[in-house]
């Protein structure tokens, strides 16, 4: 069964290029950033459901390698599932594709931890959000570091 769910669709757009004509790295982590959440909301852990509970998603660490340029008026998409859930953290991947070709165009791996707004100190993942994020966990998929560069 297919775990990787579909967070993220959308265009490139002029401005969102660098003076070397492809997208900028700060759209390439807002993007991410988007299917973050959407990605949470999709395993019911909304922003009504964090204010209701008192609880917040942080992000600890982060890994992102690019694989394909990405051009004003390229469409993309983000697929996302988890790697591991753990009882205060869960660390899990993004995969940016360009659609007209289906080709990686970047992957980025997360590692958040769930904290109590009020004590700003880290806790449990509520049970019925890990059984959620259990439902979208897959082997894992190791980024690659490009050595050659």
């Amino acid at each position: 069964m297919e775990t990787r769910i579909v967070t993220y669709r959308g265009t490139t757009y002029p401005w969102q290029c660098d003076h070397m004509g492809h997208m900028n790295v700060m759209w390439y982590v807002g993007k991410f950033d988007e299917a973050t959440w959407q990605m949470f909301a999709s395993i019911g852990l909304s922003g009504t459901r964090l204010r209701s509970d008192g609880i917040g998603m942080v992000a600890v660490e982060q890994h992102l390698e690019y694989k394909q340029e990405v051009l004003a008026g390229d469409v993309i998409s983000i697929r996302s599932f988890v790697q591991e859930v753990r009882n205060k953290s869960v660390r899990f991947t993004h995969e940016m594709t360009l659609d007209e070709t289906n080709e990686l165009a970047a992957r980025t791996e997360l590692t958040g931890v769930c904290i109590d707004i009020s004590t700003r100190k880290a806790r449990p993942i509520p049970n019925d959000i890990r059984a959620e994020l259990e439902k979208i966990t897959m082997p894992s998929v190791a980024l690659q570091t490009n050595d050659g560069a």
